[in-house]
Order: C-alpha cells, then sequence, then structure tokens
C-alpha cells in the first residue's frame, strides 16, 4: 500500500425510499426527481478530477418496476414496530405508473454509474434496512443483505462494500457482512453525538451539536489511520465529514463549512490518513448551482492536495483491497 493520506467519497443512494416514512413525494419529490440531473454532473465533476466515488446504492433501486421488484421480495420481511418503516407496506399500494417509478427505480443511472471508470456500486441495503430499529432481527438483515447482492449481480456487478441507512450500524451484524464476502463499510465519527442510534435515540441535542460541528470544529478533524482500519474485517472505514446541502438560511456561514471541510482534508493529506466524505445525491436536488459550486471548491482543493502530498481518492472497495493484499 502506497503510505500516502486516502479521500473516500462515498454517497448514500436511495432516491425516495430512505424518506418514505417521513415525507411524502408532493413535498419532497423535486428534490428526489433532480438525482436525474445530480448523477450525470456528479459523474462528470468526478472524471474532471479524477474523483473515485462510492455510490451506496439501495437494492430495491436496481429493480426497473414493481413487477420485477416482487421477485425479490424477502421471504420473511423486517418486523419493525414502527410499521412505516417498512417499504413492503408501502408496496401494497404502489401504482402501476411510468412517472412514479422515476422516484423509486432507476436502472438507467445505476448503468451509468457503472459505466464511468473509477466509480464503486456499494450497496445500502436491498430495502434501506434499519438495523437499531425495534422489531427487526438478524436473519430479516441477513437476507436482506442477500437480496441486495443478488438483484446487483444481474447487472454483473459485486458488491464489496456496505454503507448502513440512517448510519446504524450494529456491532452484532458485522460478522454477517463479512460472511456474505464484503470487505468494508462506513462507520460513524467517535463523539457521542455521532454514535449509532435507532430514531427515538436521535435527540434534538445529538442533531444541534451536529449542525454546530459543521461549521465550528467541535468533534476534531475525523481522519482515520489505516493501521487501525486493518486491525478487524469487514474493514470499518468511519465518516469523517457529511457535506451538508447549501441552506440559503445559512450562507452567511458558507466559508466555515468549507474551512471545516478543508482543513481536514489537508490534515489527513499532511499525516496520511483517511478522510472520508459522504452525502446523498439528493441532497443537491435543490440549490443544484450553489452545491456544485462548493463541490467545486473542495476537489480542487483535493487535486492541490494530490499534487502537493499525494493525497489519493480511493473507493471504499479500493482501499479494504489495498489492505488485504
Amino acid at each position: 500500500m502506497n503510505n500516502n493520506g486516502k479521500f473516500v467519497i462515498s454517497l448514500d443512494f436511495e432516491l425516495y425510499w430512505g424518506v418514505r416514512d417521513k415525507r411524502t413525494i408532493d413535498n419532497y419529490g423535486k428534490e428526489i426527481i433532480a438525482v436525474y440531473q445530480v448523477i450525470p454532473r456528479l459523474l462528470s465533476e468526478f472524471s474532471r478530477f479524477n474523483i473515485k466515488g462510492t455510490f451506496a446504492t439501495v437494492g430495491l433501486l436496481f429493480a426497473k418496476d414493481k413487477n420485477e421488484l416482487l421477485h425479490y421480495i424477502p421471504s420473511e420481511k423486517p418486523l419493525y414496530t414502527d410499521n412505516n418503516l417498512s417499504p413492503y407496506l408501502y408496496l401494497d399500494n404502489f401504482p402501476i405508473d411510468k412517472d412514479f417509478n422515476k422516484y423509486h427505480f432507476c436502472p438507467d443511472l445505476i448503468d451509468l454509474i457503472q459505466q464511468t471508470p473509477g466509480q464503486e456500486i456499494a450497496t445500502h441495503t436491498f430495502s434501506h434496512y434499519y438495523c437499531l430499529e425495534d422489531g427487526q432481527v438478524a436473519n430479516h438483515f441477513r437476507e436482506d443483505l442477500m437480496l441486495a447482492l443478488e438483484i446487483a449481480k444481474q447487472k454483473a456487478i459485486e458488491i464489496k462494500s456496505i454503507v448502513f441507512p440512517r448510519n446504524q450500524v450494529k456491532a452484532d451484524y458485522l460478522q454477517i457482512v463479512k460472511e456474505l464476502g464484503l470487505y468494508s463499510y462506513r462507520g460513524n465519527e467517535t463523539k457521542w453525538f455521532y454514535q449509532a442510534s435507532n430514531g427515538e435515540d436521535n435527540s434534538l441535542l445529538k442533531r444541534a451539536l451536529r449542525l454546530l460541528d459543521t461549521y465550528i470544529n467541535l468533534s476534531g478533524h475525523n481522519c482515520s489511520d489505516i493501521v487501525e482500519i486493518s486491525k478487524v474485517q469487514p474493514y470499518n472505514i468511519p465518516s469523517s465529514r457529511f457535506l451538508r446541502p447549501y441552506s440559503k438560511k445559512l450562507k452567511l456561514l458558507e466559508n466555515l463549512r468549507l474551512k471545516r471541510i478543508i482543513k481536514s482534508m489537508t490534515y489527513a493529506a499532511k499525516h496520511n490518513k483517511v478522510f472520508h466524505l459522504w452525502w446523498h445525491p439528493h441532497n443537491f436536488g435543490a440549490n443544484q448551482e450553489e452545491n456544485f459550486s462548493f463541490l467545486e471548491k473542495i476537489l480542487k482543493h483535493y487535486s492541490e492536495l494530490n499534487i502537493k502530498y499525494n493525497f489519493e481518492s480511493i473507493t471504499m472497495r479500493a482501499l479494504a483491497e489495498e489492505i488485504l493484499n
């Protein structure tokens, strides 16, 4: 392995499956449908700056419509205490409508990612599975993950990395991840307000501190050491920073938000650490010009660090394979 810093970008690609329990298409649909513009533009920017991204994709998105999806329904569905978390109940009243399908299925976008050199398609579980919510159990998670691997295989995609929905990493389930042949996952930052939790434990205080940490250094650089990552399989490649979308209400703080990120990137490059940036493609759905302008500044800074310190853009899978080799 090259003894230099690593720049990891992962994207939680979920369309409507990750937000359906909180919002309706009527009030969130514009951001979701804009993904059809955002993904090609992201891939273009990644190619321009030689960025290798990991697109953690919900398995449901691989289907072309509800009829195809029904071939992959698990024999045992997750029994969340909160029924609204289950996509399978939602499917019971799912209309057969091509326009509606765009909010839920996107095999063409997956093909585009697959055809773009240097990009990784990882899994975000099959059903956007919530590992820490009450009612779900290990054997349901195992079947869900197996379905994610199976539907990806139909596109000749070999999945080797996972991003847990809502970052609900459950330590007991990592053995299942390993048994099914996955190398790596995205863990959380170490500060207590970033630790994995279910919906009930995700308090207003935690959310407020995470928001403040976007602009002011409360939690540190959150850069990880490759030696530490390499100690346990599957390899935890933890988050360093969530790339929050542009906010008109907070636009006066944009410079602070940028400095917070590039300072940590510089720290990783100088000290041969891993900096892991992540977001959802639909986060760029609104205010696209502002969001892409901000991303361009980050990627330009990456290019400078690449020249000066040999800071390397790498996918989660490629980093894990370097460690394995």
